[in-house]
């Protein structure tokens, strides 16, 4: 069985890391926002774009850059990211609304990081492929 290359590696494992503070950013803006009687769509969008923010700018200058001087942050990588951004949080603001509505506030509370979760799959290969390349 074959490795990965190390710098599939190395962007995997930077992308889990800052995955991982822009989700604990999203949701925490979400659930502060929610549980303070903001709508769940409000709520979601401004923890999505606090995420995606923190996320554009860290996966630029870290995860996807080659080396220190290569960060990749432009309005051209901008205008990609928005491109994968949109639909990716029409999809999430649908999921936790739909359900918040059947299941309750706090289920979609705990849905949150699953919903985006599976879209960070998406989000990383968009990621490797189109926006940062």
């Amino acid at each position: 069985m074959r490795l990965p290359p190390p710098h599939l590696l190395k962007q995997g494992s930077s992308f889990l890391i800052v995955g991982g503070v822009q989700l604990l950013v999203d949701w925490s803006i979400f659930v502060a926002l929610s549980a303070l009687g903001v709508d769940a769509i409000p709520a979601n969008l401004c923890g999505r774009v606090a995420g995606a923010m923190l996320g554009f700018w860290l996966n630029g200058r870290y995860t996807f850059a080659s080396h220190e001087d290569d960060v990749r942050i432009g309005w051209p990588q901008f205008w990609k990211f928005l491109a994968v951004w949109i639909p990716a949080t029409l999809l999430s603001t649908w999921l936790i609304v739909l359900v918040e509505h059947h299941l309750g506030l706090q289920l979609a509370w705990l849905a949150k990081p699953l919903v985006e979760g599976a879209l960070a799959v998406l989000t990383f290969l968009a990621g490797r492929y189109l926006i940062y390349r």
